[in-house]
């Protein structure tokens, strides 16, 4: 009886889970074309434009973090490493559709509509920075680890109940918050519905100091949807070209009536998880840290289009300078609006103050009229 077989292998099943999660890939890590029927698709222009969308990004990074540091912004969380996952997710999606972003989706947010002054208000804790034009499509970020799923499963079921044709809600995570309850309720809930949604994880390694590998057992995040009922998929994070069409494909399906997808994109974060005191040395190792900065996605996409002989450096430094001079402006623009009185701090917590709210603002309304 020792000997004998149980009835269900647990291990073997264990050990299959994520089996049928393989990421995407269009150009390899060494700018190789894997799927040439892919880049065949597009003209050189369209694939320029994707590499300056990576560009830019990258610029905005740097200039936000030298603002940062020189006290001119707030909070910031970096986005170097993963240009490709946002720039490739977002330029697939349409203006009409609704993004919930998380703080690190900042640059998602702008390229959907938000004007980059705005965004250094927002930075800075500046009410006009929550203050979005009519046209935009979108929530300001969400600083609550994960809510931003609640968020876009009920504005993608808003969708669906109006009847509202060829439009989806899309949000972003990191491999840190699919450990949040709220990561699971919202696919649960757009899958219970079929509500209109593209989920994006970008498994960028860390949630703060905290390895995937600690976070969670599963094999991949991607497995994570299959619980809901939502089809989902691997793609590399460091290669546009894989993310866009992946994405581009995710939206079609949802937007004709499928339900929602899941996007798990590997990619890396290359800096600090915020500039609130976040030290990645503490925690990551500099042979860990290599083949990352190796894969980096703009080196991947400037080699190949180098290769096809429609970009160079002279091109990509005046790019650059194009970039750095709408930021200045942007800049400028932030500088120049408003300061903000604690009157209106005290008048914008509530819609209608009570008592002790109104009598701090009677006293602060004495000591500004000084």
């Amino acid at each position: 009886m020792d000997n004998e077989q149980p009835i269900v292998d647990f291990s073997a099943i264990r050990d299959a889970l994520g089996n049928d999660f393989k990421p995407v890939q269009v150009i390899d890590g060494q700018a190789k074309v894997v799927k040439p029927e892919i880049v065949s698709k597009y003209s050189n222009d369209q694939l320029v434009d994707f590499l300056k969308l990576m560009i830019w990004e990258r610029t905005l990074h740097q200039r936000s973090n030298a603002l940062t540091r020189q006290g001119r912004l707030g909070f910031y969380a970096p986005t170097e490493g993963q240009e490709a996952s946002e720039m490739g997710s977002n330029a697939a999606m349409k203006d009409t559709d609704v993004l919930m972003p998380a703080y690190r989706d900042i640059p998602q947010l702008i390229q959907h509509g938000l004007p980059v002054y705005k965004a250094f208000l927002w930075s800075r804790g500046h009410v006009l920075g929550n203050e979005y034009p009519e046209s935009l499509n979108a929530m300001p970020p969400q600083i609550i680890i994960g809510a931003q799923y609640i968020q876009a499963a009920g504005v993608a079921l808003g969708i669906k109940k109006n009847g509202t044709e060829d439009k989806v809600a899309y949000t972003y995570t990191g491999d840190g918050g699919t450990s949040q309850g709220d990561f699971y309720e919202g696919m649960n809930f757009a899958g219970a519905f079929q509500a209109p949604a593209v989920f994006i994880v970008q498994n960028n390694g860390y949630a703060i100091s905290v390895p995937r590998r600690k976070q969670t057992a599963a094999k991949t995040l991607a497995q994570k949807a299959v619980a809901a009922g939502i089809p989902s998929i691997q793609v590399d994070g460091m290669d546009f070209l894989a993310v866009y069409e992946v994405t581009k494909a995710a939206r079609e399906y949802a937007a004709a009536g499928n339900g929602p997808v899941m996007i798990e994109t590997l990619t890396y974060r290359f800096g600090p998880h915020t500039n609130a005191g976040d030290d990645p040395k503490r925690y990551r190792t500099k042979d860990e840290e290599q083949p990352w900065f190796d894969n980096d996605p703009l080196i991947r996409y400037r080699k190949y289009l180098t290769d096809q002989g429609v970009w160079s450096e002279d091109l990509e430094n005046e790019y650059v300078e194009q970039v750095k001079a709408d930021i200045k402006a942007a800049v400028k623009q932030a500088d120049d609006a408003p300061k903000q009185k604690m009157t209106e701090f005290l008048k914008n917590v509530f819609e209608e103050q009570p008592q002790n709210i109104q009598q701090q603002i009677t006293e602060y309304q004495a000591k500004e009229s000084k």
